[in-house]
C-alpha cells in the first residue's frame, strides 16, 4: 500500500493530500473514461437505433437534469469549500437524502406531463433515468468528502468504474429489447451497484481515518458509521439556507442547456432532437479536460481565498482561463476541418450533414468552457446569492434567444440561443472574481 493510498478495511489509515498535479491526473483520466463512455451511450442508440431512440433519451436526460441539479443545491461545492469545516459530513449526507427522495417524487409526477402525448413508454424512460440520477446524487456528495481533503483519486477511480458499468448496462439493456428504456434501466442498475460496492467503503474510509486520527485513538467505528447521516435539523436549515441559492442556480444551468432542447422537440420533433444531442455531446473531449482542471482546483481555489492569498488565487485563475480559451479554440478548428467525415464515421451520415451545426456548437462550446472555470472561481469564494441573479440573466437570455431563432432557422438557430445565453455567463462570472479579489484588498 502507498502512503497515498487509505486502509479502508478498517480505516485506521488516511494518506496525506494529494498534490494538484496528481489530482488533476487522477481526475483527467476518470472524465476521459467517463465521459467516452457516456458518448458511447449515445453511439449505441444511434448505431443500433435511431434518431428517434436518441431523441428519446436525451429528452429522459433534459426533463430529470433540472429537478436533480436544484435539489442537489450543488451540496458537493459547498462541502468541499468549507475550508473550516463549519458542518460534519453526516449534515450534508442527511440533507442530501431528503433532496433526493424529494426529485424523485417530482420526477415521477412530471413524468406523464413532460412526455408528448403522454406515452407511457416514454413516461417510464423518464422515471428510469431519474432513478439513475438519484443513486448519482448519494455518489456525488460522497465524492465531496474526498475532494475536500484533495483526494481525487477515489474519485476518479469511480468514474472509471461507472464508464465501463453504465455503458454496457446500456448496450445490453437496447440489444436485448431493442428499446431505450431497458437501456436506461441498466444503467440506473449499474450506478446503484458502484454507489454500494465502491463509492460508500472508499469515501467512507477516508472519513473514518480522519476521525482516527484526530482522536488520536482507534476506535471500533466502522465506514459505513463514518458516512452515516446525521439528523441535526438546525444544521441541516443552516446548510440548507446558504445552498438554496446555488440549488437555482444549478436549475438555471441545467435549463439553460436544455431550453434548446425543448424548443427541439415542440417544433421539430424527437428525430431533430436526437442528432442535435448527438452532436452536441462531441463538447465532451473538451468538457472532460475542463472538468478535470475544475473539480481539481477547487479545493485549492477555496483555500487560497481563505487565506486571503489574492495574487495565488488570481494566477490560478488565469491559467485555467487561458487553457479553457485553448481548449474551445482547438475543437473549432476540428469541426472547421474535419466535421462532416468525423461524425459520419462516429455516428451515421445523417449526423454527419450537419457538420454546419456542429461548427455553431463548438463555438457555445468554446464560450462555456472559460466560463466554467469562473464558475468555480464564484463558488470558491463563496458568493453563492449573486450567481442566482447572474444565471436568471442567462437563462432569460437563451430562452429569448430559442423563441425567435429555433422557428425560423431551426437546428442552427437552437445552437445560436446557446452562444448568446453564454455570453452573460461569462461576462457577469468575470465581473463577481474581479469583485471577490477587490475584496481581498
Amino acid at each position: 500500500m502507498t502512503a497515498n493510498e487509505p486502509d479502508v478495511g478498517d480505516g485506521t489509515r488516511e494518506g496525506r493530500s494529494l498534490s494538484l498535479r496528481q489530482n488533476f491526473s487522477w481526475t483527467f483520466v476518470g472524465n476521459v473514461v467517463d465521459g467516452a463512455c457516456k458518448w458511447g451511450m449515445l453511439v449505441i442508440l444511434a448505431k443500433l437505433g435511431s434518431p428517434e431512440m436518441v431523441g428519446e433519451y436525451s429528452l429522459g436526460l433534459a426533463v430529470t437534469a433540472p429537478v436533480i441539479m436544484f435539489l442537489n443545491l450543488q451540496l458537493r461545492a459547498v462541502q468541499v469549500t468549507d475550508a473550516k469545516h463549519e458542518h460534519s459530513f453526516g449534515r450534508y449526507m442527511a440533507l442530501r437524502l431528503i433532496t433526493t427522495a424529494v426529485g424523485l417524487c417530482v420526477i415521477a409526477a412530471a413524468s406523464g406531463l413532460a412526455s408528448p402525448e403522454h406515452r407511457l413508454d416514454l413516461a417510464l424512460i423518464i422515471i428510469a433515468v431519474g432513478i439513475g440520477k438519484s443513486f448519482e446524487s448519494l455518489s456525488d456528495i460522497l465524492f465531496g468528502a474526498a475532494q475536500q481533503r484533495e483526494r481525487m483519486d477515489i474519485v476518479a477511480k469511480s468514474m472509471i468504474l461507472r464508464g465501463p458499468l453504465t455503458l454496457l448496462g446500456m448496450a445490453l439493456g437496447v440489444y436485448l429489447t431493442k428499446g431505450v428504456l431497458w437501456g436506461s434501466i441498466g444503467v440506473a442498475l449499474a450506478l446503484l451497484l458502484r454507489l454500494m460496492t465502491y463509492d460508500a467503503r472508499r469515501c467512507g474510509g477516508v472519513l473514518r481515518g480522519e476521525a482516527t486520527r484526530a482522536a488520536e485513538t482507534s476506535s471500533g467505528a466502522t465506514w459505513l458509521d463514518a458516512i452515516r447521516p446525521h439528523w441535526d435539523w438546525r444544521g441541516l436549515l443552516q446548510i440548507a439556507t446558504m445552498a438554496l441559492p446555488l440549488g437555482f442556480v444549478m436549475m438555471l444551468g441545467s435549463l439553460n442547456t436544455n431550453i434548446p432542447r425543448y424548443f427541439i422537440q415542440a417544433h421539430l420533433g424527437e428525430r431533430e432532437l436526437g442528432i442535435f444531442c448527438a452532436l452536441a455531446y462531441m463538447q465532451v473531449a473538451g468538457g472532460t479536460i475542463i472538468a478535470a482542471l475544475a473539480q481539481s482546483a477547487s479545493p485549492r481555489l477555496a483555500k487560497l481565498y481563505a487565506a486571503r492569498n489574492a495574487d495565488g488565487f488570481r494566477s490560478l485563475m488565469l491559467k485555467l482561463m487561458g487553457i479553457g480559451a485553448a481548449v474551445g479554440a482547438t475543437g473549432l478548428l476540428v469541426a472547421f476541418a474535419v466535421g462532416e467525415p468525423v461524425l459520419t464515421l462516429l455516428y451515421k451520415p445523417e449526423y454527419g450533414a450537419h457538420a454546419d451545426l456542429f461548427c455553431w456548437l463548438m463555438v457555445a462550446a468554446a464560450v462555456s468552457y472559460v466560463a466554467s472555470f469562473l464558475g468555480y472561481g464564484m463558488t470558491a469564494t463563496r458568493r453563492f446569492a449573486v450567481q442566482l441573479p447572474l444565471n436568471l440573466s442567462v437563462t432569460a437570455a437563451t430562452f429569448l434567444a430559442c423563441l425567435f431563432l429555433v422557428p425560423r432557422f431551426g437546428l442552427k438557430g437552437a445552437a445560436m440561443a446557446l452562444i448568446i445565453g453564454n455570453i452573460p455567463r461569462l461576462v457577469g462570472s468575470l465581473a463577481v472574481n474581479l469583485s471577490a479579489l477587490r475584496a481581498l484588498r
